[in-house]
C-alpha cells in the first residue's frame, strides 16, 4: 500500500513538473492560436463590412446588368430634391459669408453638403438616364432619333448646370437645372400614363 501510494506521489510529482515545465510553452501556443483565431475573425469581420457596403452602394446606385429593375419617376423626384437641397445651401453660404461673425465650420459644411448634391444630379443624369435609360435608335428613325437628341442635349445641360452650382453660389443655376429637367420629363414621359412623385420639403 504505501509502495503504490508513493509510487502515485512520485507520479503525480513528475508529471506535475513536466507539466509545469511545459506550460508556459503550452500558454503561448494557446495565446498565438487565439490571436491568431482573433486576426482571423477581425478579418472575416472587415471583409463582411466592406462587402455589405459595396452592395449597399451599388444597390443605390443601380445595376448595370441588366436587372430590369428601374424606377424613373423615383430619380426624377431626386434630382428637384437635390436642386432644393442646393438652393438651400447656397442661400445659407451667403448668408453666412456676409453675416460679421462668420462660422466657418458651417460655412464649409454647407459648401460640402452643395457639392454632394452636385455630384449625385451628375451621377444620375449620365450614369442613370443617359447610361441605361435613354434608348440608341438610329438615324434613320426619324422622330425616335429626333427625341434622342433633344433628351440628350437636355441631360447635358442638367450636367452641365450641376457642375456651375459648385463653381457659385448664383441660384440662377437651380433654375436653369429646374428649367433643362422639366423639359427633360415632358419629352421622357411624352405620351406614358404617369405616378410623378412629389419630393419632401426641405
Amino acid at each position: 500500500m504505501n509502495f503504490r501510494a508513493n509510487h502515485t506521489s512520485a507520479f503525480n510529482k513528475k508529471h506535475t513538473t513536466v507539466l509545469c515545465k511545459h506550460l508556459p510553452k503550452f500558454n503561448v501556443l494557446l495565446q498565438y492560436k487565439l490571436n491568431k483565431n482573433n486576426h482571423k475573425m477581425k478579418k472575416s469581420l472587415f471583409f463582411g463590412i466592406v462587402i455589405m457596403i459595396g452592395f449597399a452602394l451599388k444597390s443605390y446606385s443601380h445595376c448595370e446588368v441588366p436587372c430590369g429593375i428601374y424606377n424613373d419617376e423615383l430619380r426624377i423626384a431626386m434630382l428637384y430634391e437635390h436642386f432644393t437641397t442646393i438652393e438651400k445651401a447656397m442661400n445659407q453660404i451667403s448668408e453666412m459669408s456676409d453675416g460679421s461673425d462668420k462660422n466657418y465650420n458651417q460655412i464649409v459644411r454647407w459648401i460640402t453638403t452643395k457639392d454632394d448634391h452636385a455630384n449625385e444630379i451628375q451621377h444620375i443624369a449620365s450614369q442613370y438616364f443617359l447610361t441605361q435609360r435613354i434608348k440608341l435608335p438610329e438615324s434613320s428613325e426619324g422622330a425616335a432619333f429626333e427625341k434622342y437628341n433633344r433628351e440628350l442635349a437636355l441631360l447635358h445641360q442638367i450636367i452641365v448646370y450641376a457642375m456651375k452650382t459648385k463653381q457659385t453660389t448664383d441660384v440662377k443655376y437651380v433654375e436653369k437645372l429646374r428649367t433643362s429637367l422639366k423639359a427633360f420629363e415632358d419629352s421622357y414621359f411624352e405620351g406614358q400614363h404617369r405616378h410623378k412623385i412629389q419630393p419632401d420639403d426641405h
